[in-house]
């Protein structure tokens, strides 16, 4: 069964925004709109509930919610990756059960955060919560959020798990991600996604099986077209997108020093874009209208230079 699922989760699998309203509610009409935005970019599945999505922020219900009406949109036309990253065993079970039900093909999750897990505490985690699923499991190493990294030998361990058929790495950590390739090269039953776009086309050319880039939430074509070329090897293709993607990245996720300027920026650029509105959920707070109007000028220039470039 490993084996025949893991060929459904290649290519670019967006981390989806979460569209809220102000008073904090799901924005259905943002949902529809980007949800459909991503299918017509030819994505090759969709993931919600990451740390794009701001799933910490929302309720268990909200998360519900979500999950239900999401996979009412996009209606079995691509794959839907669920996170169900928790402090609580129960809860991260129930959203497991929730995203089955309504059917989605994998979850995702993230260390529980809190206490500061050992290696062996995170192995007998992932172990008994996989046990216990509906669904296959990506692993999700986000140590700047979680404050635990999932150590080299922990991954190889995971790995064979019958349940557990991937990681996501959003590290930022290029020779870990090297080494995991490298390691795990001969495994055809487990993937291996990038988080960080900046690093996509190379990570793909020495062997990773997709990304999961914030920027495709935006842009879905250029990300799907670098994934393509950097599957093909294409330099000629591959590199006028690659600088796209750091044109993207240099002038809309780093507005501000923090954490939470990368989704400011990317949430200002949707609602430029007349996608979804530009809330964020408590206790992160939206670019004001000064910000907006910087965040509006830049995305003009680059949607006029991707423009040349897709067309090409």
């Amino acid at each position: 069964m490993k084996n025949s699922i893991q060929k459904l989760f290649v290519g670019i699998i967006p981390p989806m925004v979460t569209p809220i309203n102000e008073d904090q509610t799901l924005d259905l009409r943002g949902l529809n709109l980007i949800t459909e935005h991503l299918i017509n970019g030819g994505v090759h599945g969709i993931f919600i509930l990451g740390t794009t999505g701001e799933s910490s922020s929302f309720t268990t219900d909200f998360k519900e919610n979500l999950i239900k009406e999401t996979l009412r949109i996009v209606d079995g036309r691509t794959n839907v990756l669920v996170g169900i990253t928790d402090s609580s065993l129960e809860t991260s079970n129930h959203l497991a059960q929730t995203a089955g039900r309504y059917g989605a093909k994998a979850l995702v999750s993230a260390p529980p955060f809190y206490y500061h897990l050992s290696q062996p505490e995170l192995i007998a985690y992932y172990e008994n919560l996989a046990d216990s699923l509906p669904l296959p499991l990506f692993l999700y190493n986000m140590p700047s959020h979680t404050n635990i990294f999932f150590d080299i030998d922990s991954v190889l361990r995971l790995s064979k798990h019958p349940n557990i058929i991937g990681l996501k790495d959003s590290s930022a950590n290029a020779p870990y991600f090297q080494k995991l390739l490298y390691l795990l090269r001969n495994d055809p039953s487990f993937s291996l996604l990038v988080g960080p776009e900046e690093i996509l086309a190379e990570s793909v050319i020495m062997g990773a099986d997709g990304g999961v880039p914030g920027g495709a939430n935006l842009f879905p074509q250029l990300y799907v077209k670098l994934y393509e070329a950097a599957r093909q090897i294409n330099f000629s293709t591959l590199i006028p997108l690659h600088q796209m993607v750091m044109e993207i990245s240099t002038n809309l996720y780093t507005m501000e020093s923090g954490q939470s300027s990368y989704l400011k920026g990317l949430k200002s650029a949707l609602f430029t874009s007349k996608l979804c509105d530009n809330y964020l959920a408590s206790p992160l707070s939206s670019f004001q209208t000064s910000d907006r109007k910087i965040i509006a000028d830049r995305l003009e220039n680059l949607q006029s230079s991707l423009a040349k470039l897709i067309t090409t």
